[in-house]
């Protein structure tokens, strides 16, 4: 179904459903046969009538642990999984109809699969995209080189993709992505395995491209680094069910429980002394950390400022990361954004 229309949404999901049925193994070899001779079925809900929309050009981080139902989703939205109910649009389609025109305009970007031929040059799966996209060879090569500048990649266009890092390869994988210059694009997981380095020029690019070519982007990572400097929004989803869907300022303010105060001490004092006030996190003197209840942070540093010998002192808010492992964990319960 194509939408009509002045398109507000990129993205529309409403109560998006997505089981599978798996065989249950039994253990031994007896349970071996019994499971392939009588085979005892179980329906695994993936994803639990998710609902959320995405506005052209916005880049949002989609984000939650393992078997949260990320990937499904991202499957889903781009075609390669049927739901099992629901309504899902992008780009005005029904994803599993997969229209040429919808395929063109848009790309999935996974970091533990790649599209490269493993034996060729990059080069050569590049040529093969251009048939496959049917790009006219002027804006193909426009297309090349713009993102080859980009991802500083022509050194090795022309080596064999086996004998590349991985960061190279991850690099390479992108162009691969984008040279029919997709409105829509799906990332899940882009910088997994990559060093510190690779991981910041990975991050770059994908911010100037959403901001340069105006791209929908939906990231899914379990990097923090990428999400927080990133996505404004994000959506946290667990066991199939979205958590929460908002801005990640309001998730940080909404459940950063703790404030750090970090204390710089003239002279050593007793640990025990410390933990009276708050948790101590770490102590190397002179400097010591210590977490304390949001609502009492300033009684605390009152504390501190009285009965011991302080140096220094600052009250810092819990480190964005740190609060979104404790959404992940468990930790913290998060509420629907309503």
């Amino acid at each position: 179904m194509l939408y009509s229309g002045k398109m507000d949404k990129a993205i529309i999901v409403d109560h998006l459903i997505k089981n599978f049925e798996v065989t249950e193994k039994k253990q031994g070899i007896m349970g071996a046969f019994s499971s392939l001779f009588s085979p005892k079925k179980k329906t695994v809900k993936a994803l639990r009538e998710i609902s959320f929309s995405i506005k052209p050009g916005e880049l949002v981080g989609f984000i939650g642990p393992n078997g949260a139902g990320k990937t499904t989703t991202l499957k889903v939205l781009s075609g390669l999984l049927y739901p099992t109910s629901g309504f899902t649009q992008v780009l005005g389609f029904d994803p599993w109809e997969r229209n040429p025109k919808f395929l063109k305009d848009i790309s999935l970007v996974m970091g533990q699969k790649n599209q490269l031929w493993w034996d060729l040059p990059a080069i050569e799966t590049f040529e093969l995209n251009r048939a496959i996209y049917e790009i006219p060879q002027k804006i193909y090569k426009e297309s090349l080189n713009e993102l080859v500048d980009m991802l500083d990649v022509k050194k090795i266009l022309n080596t064999q993709v086996r004998r590349l890092s991985l960061g190279q390869r991850m690099r390479l994988e992108l162009v691969a992505a984008l040279l029919h210059k997709p409105k829509m694009l799906f990332l899940d997981e882009p910088t997994i395995g990559l060093d510190v380095v690779a991981q910041a020029k990975m991050r770059d690019f994908i911010y100037d491209y959403n901001k340069r070519c105006g791209a929908t982007i939906l990231l899914t990572s379990h990097n923090m680094d990428d999400v927080i400097n990133l996505a404004k929004r994000v959506i946290v989803i667990d066991k199939g069910k979205i958590l929460f869907d908002g801005d990640l300022r309001e998730l940080v303010s909404r459940y950063a429980k703790d404030k750090i105060i970090k204390v710089y001490l003239s002279k050593e004092y007793d640990v025990k002394q410390l933990e009276k006030i708050g948790k101590v996190k770490k102590i190397d003197f002179p400097q010591a950390v210590l977490v304390v209840p949001r609502a009492t942070a300033a009684a605390a540093a009152a504390e501190l400022l009285h009965h011991f010998p302080v140096a220094d002192l600052t009250i810092e808010e819990e480190p964005v990361d740190e609060i979104i492992r404790k959404v992940f964990s468990g930790e913290v319960k998060v509420s629907k954004k309503k």
